[in-house]
């Protein structure tokens, strides 16, 4: 009996036949935690031929994380360079950006966290920090993806520092978003394009 090909399946035929192509894009995939947002851009980015470069924010404070990030860099295996900066990605882009046809940012949720705790009180620090990573992806080559969580949808954080933490990463989704070509949202690990 022939069934019509799901939404995510025409969505992912769609996305594809774009990055297929390759060249300059950049592509935004935020979601809730778990629901899938690394292992599609991944396999996203695994569709484009050349080099490629993952560039990873959490840094290992204990076992749990160390474990994870392990478990992370095997699956990626030798198909991916990786590159770890949990607070300056800008600058850990620039001499980078012209070497890879791919590039994952692996997450903004927890780099906005690492800000938040080096520099909690210098505002203008923050936004410098991330003004400069705005201005070295506009000069990427190839195709750039960008992972975040979308915290926001929960309820009121009881403390000022879980508070600013949910709206700085906001305003940082909604400035990715604007900025990305695509976005996706991961829905219980089902893609859905929003942009």
């Amino acid at each position: 009996m022939w069934r019509a090909p799901s939404l995510a399946a025409v969505e992912r035929r769609e996305y594809d036949a774009v990055l297929i192509e390759g060249g300059e894009m950049i592509v935004f995939v935020t979601g809730g935690a778990r629901s899938g947002k690394s292992n599609f851009a991944q396999d996203m980015a695994e569709k484009i031929e050349g080099k490629r470069l993952f560039l990873a924010t959490a840094q290992a404070f204990d076992e749990e994380m160390r474990l994870r990030i392990e478990k992370h860099r095997e699956q990626r295996g030798d198909r991916w360079d990786t590159l770890e900066e949990p607070v300056h990605l800008g600058k850990a882009l620039k001499p980078v950006r012209d070497s890879y046809n791919i590039i994952i940012v692996d997450c903004l949720t927890v780099w906005m966290s690492n800000l938040l705790m080096k520099y909690s009180d210098q505002g203008e620090k923050l936004l410098e920090i991330i003004d400069d990573f705005f201005l070295s992806i506009k000069e990427i080559d190839g195709t750039l993806i960008v992972v975040s969580n979308e915290v926001g949808m929960g309820i009121v954080p009881d403390n000022k520092l879980a508070r600013d933490y949910r709206d700085q990463l906001g305003f940082l989704n909604q400035r990715m978003a604007r900025r990305a070509d695509e976005v996706y949202a991961l829905l219980s690990g089902i893609p859905v394009r929003i942009k």
